[in-house]
């Protein structure tokens, strides 16, 4: 029993993270894995269990399989996985299952991502919160007894093979032009998943020459974080590019859901483009099989060249706040075929509605090398717009500085919209910015878009300059 560890301070809205030895140890996780069974009712079933490439996930594996083992789950162990291996294997085998994974985060920090069978999410409002708090209570208490002969199992199951060949027949790589492509795995779980599934390590080869740029699996980062989000860890793999003549990059996080993509000249193309790229291909695929208006979701921040791009190509689009809970409880609300997010999240209604950075990747892959084109050039038509990109200002008071931001914007031709954060759009069109509280740092978060940079840049220094003026 402990009262020294508080679980409030790791479990968050959508995931749970926290620094190993100090708000995550084996200890809890063995608790939050009686409570997870106990929570969802999983006595009897089978619980999924993986851990990504950080030092402490073997053992946090096995903590976590203790305890839902105890409270009657059978376990099925399934090593060293990237998050998206997991909602494969909760998908394929209708299983509740667990990764451990702080994702991007630093090698000192560790954490769980759950999902439900069929790959649902498990977040703050379908049962995160309870099973912390049971969790909690098991650790301050102890765990029940258990019935005398009521513990599950605990085995082994390999998954990576059958992820590498479903992925493979959601995009046919076969008859594409031979393209060479840099992959900076960032030492975390791509560097398992980018051989089994773009190179020939589990099947036979794809006209692809991979080049690999870190891809020995160490939790520790030791040559820059695996936060592709951040300019400053894709210098690597720009320069990379351009040495090797390559006709693009790939960059993944530490647990392999996310991509972002670099073009054959060093420059990164935005998430929104991607977004678009792959809604134009999957749109098509969907009409092509005789769905009428194939719906795609974005979130608020996303170029509004996504959604016009879905209408001109016969889908409907449909926005919601950003956070993948919410755009997965969409996607399957909708039935949408794929939906896109500016921080590179991409879901797929052939993936259980989950994320995938690989599959994204592989649609990438497929319409690149389907034409003679270089990526710059492809992409520029996914672009129209220009984006300030997500900028942060520390404010103590962020809704005062939202305020001052609306008072400037009285008697202004615009339109205004608070489902997440705040937008002000231009009525002409020629402009729109979103400011967002974060829900964790003392930030607020700005992104914007106008018809021309002179617009952009205008629009952003004005609003910026109201925001920090704000104590």
């Amino acid at each position: 029993m402990t009262d020294q560890i508080d679980l409030s301070l790791s479990f968050k809205a959508y995931d749970v993270r926290g620094i190993v030895g100090e708000t995550i140890t084996a200890e809890t996780v063995e608790a939050v894995g009686a409570a997870f069974v106990d929570v969802l009712g999983l006595a009897g079933d089978t619980v999924l269990v993986g851990g990504d490439m950080r030092p402490s996930s073997p053992e946090f594996a096995r903590a976590f399989a203790r305890g839902a083992a105890y409270r009657g789950a059978n376990v099925r162990m399934l090593g060293l996985i990237s998050t998206d291996e997991l909602y494969y294997a909760c998908g394929t085998l209708d299983a509740a299952g667990v990764v451990f994974t702080a994702s991007h985060n630093p090698g000192q920090y560790n954490g769980m991502k759950m999902a439900r069978a069929g790959a649902v999410p498990v977040s703050s409002d379908t049962g995160l919160f309870q099973i912390r708090d049971l969790a909690q209570t098991y650790l301050d208490e102890g765990l029940p007894v258990s019935r005398e002969g009521a513990e599950g199992t605990v085995e082994h199951t390999d998954v990576l093979a059958g992820y590498a060949a479903y992925l493979r027949s959601l995009v046919d790589l076969s008859g594409i032009r031979p393209l060479k492509v840099v992959v900076d795995a960032g030492n975390g779980m791509a560097g398992l998943t980018t051989p089994a599934v773009l190179g020939d390590a589990l099947l036979p080869g794809l006209p692809l020459s991979i080049v690999p740029l870190y891809f020995e699996l160490d939790g520790t980062f030791p040559n820059h974080p695996a936060n592709p989000l951040e300019p400053e860890n894709l210098r690597d793999l720009q320069a990379a590019v351009v040495a090797h003549g390559a006709d693009l990059g790939l960059a993944f996080d530490g647990d392999a859901d996310r991509c972002f993509v670099i073009d054959e000249t060093g420059a990164p193309v935005s998430p929104s483009a991607i977004t678009a790229l792959v809604a134009r291909r999957e749109i098509a695929r969907a009409r092509a099989g005789g769905e009428q208006t194939p719906v795609v979701i974005h979130n608020l921040i996303t170029s509004r060249s996504v959604p016009e791009l879905v209408q001109r190509e016969g889908g409907r689009a449909v926005v919601t706040r950003v956070g993948h809970s919410f755009i997965k409880a969409v996607m399957a609300a909708e039935g949408a075929v794929f939906g896109g997010e500016h921080s590179a999240h991409y879901y797929f209604r052939d993936f259980f509605n989950a994320d995938t950075g690989m599959l994204a990747a592989m649609h990438v892959l497929a319409a690149l090398g389907g034409q003679d084109l270089p990526l710059g050039t492809l992409a520029a038509e996914y672009e129209p717009y220009f984006a300030s990109g997500e900028i942060n200002s520390e404010v103590a008071n962020k809704d005062k500085a939202i305020e001052h931001v609306l008072d400037a914007c009285l008697g202004q031709d615009v339109s205004i919209e608070t489902m997440d954060g705040t937008t002000v759009a231009a009525n002409d069109g020629s402009y729109w910015f979103n400011l967002r509280p974060s829900n964790t740092e003392p930030f607020l978060r700005y992104n914007g878009e106008a018809k021309d940079p002179e617009t952009m840049v205008r629009v952003r220094d004005q609003v910026l300059k109201i925001v920090r003026s704000v104590a």
